[in-house]
């Protein structure tokens, strides 16, 4: 059997090793590329802070309880007070502070309070918050359900707990469908506010280890 220099024994085994290569790099990028996309949507360097933390909401919508049941499941110390005052800060030795933004009128009904005394309420704890040095941290994690989809007509009572408290955190912690009118990104970027984001509640535990690692 005649070969050419091309095509010899010599050439074939070349060329079969050059189709394993190129597989084995094929496998190895879809498995890397497959491994990035289970990452949650961390900011590149992913803010910290310190605890014991309080939780609190500003509006009154389910999102505090949402976050009471991640932060145990992240191990972080921590206590939950929907109706926090600047007292509870001044009592008790906390050194972040996290507010779940986001108006329920069913939940503010519930509580006796309007969203005026929300407001109120945020920006009082808020001002104790830095006077104590403490970090501040806007969360919004119910997506664009608490973004006033199906509000009553003019109901803005959502976006002013926003105003409340993002533009002044010290960074964000958003579920991505949340923004999706890149609302919490402009305020990212006129504040220089760190903004963390992610796609399903579960991702936001592995979150919350790493901002209040040790």
């Amino acid at each position: 059997m005649v070969f050419s220099r091309a095509h010899g024994p010599r050439g074939l085994h070349t060329e079969k090793a050059m189709k394993a290569r190129t597989l084995t790099f094929s496998v190895g990028l879809a498995v890397a590329l497959l491994a990035l996309a289970a990452v949650p949507l961390l900011a590149q360097t992913t803010p910290k802070a310190p605890a014991p933390v309080l939780i609190t909401s500003c509006g009154q919508s389910p999102g505090a309880n949402s976050l009471n049941v991640l932060a145990r499941r992240a191990g972080v110390e921590y206590t939950l007070k929907e109706d926090a005052t600047a007292k509870d800060l001044a009592t008790r030795k906390f050194t972040s502070l996290i507010i779940v933004t986001g108006a329920s009128l069913k939940g503010m009904g519930a509580a006796g309070v309007s969203i005026e005394d929300e407001l109120k309420r945020t920006e009082a704890l808020i001002a104790e918050a830095r006077k104590q040095g403490m970090t501040v941290i806007g969360a919004h994690i119910e997506g664009m359900s608490r973004r006033a989809q199906g509000a009553a007509p003019g109901d803005n009572s959502d976006e002013m707990s926003i105003d409340a408290v993002c533009p002044k955190a010290n960074f964000m912690i958003v579920r991505k469908d949340g923004n999706e009118d890149n609302r919490f990104t402009a305020i990212s970027k006129s504040r220089n506010i760190p903004l963390v984001l992610f796609e399903k509640n579960l991702e936001m535990v592995d979150i919350l280890k790493a901002v209040f690692a040790k």
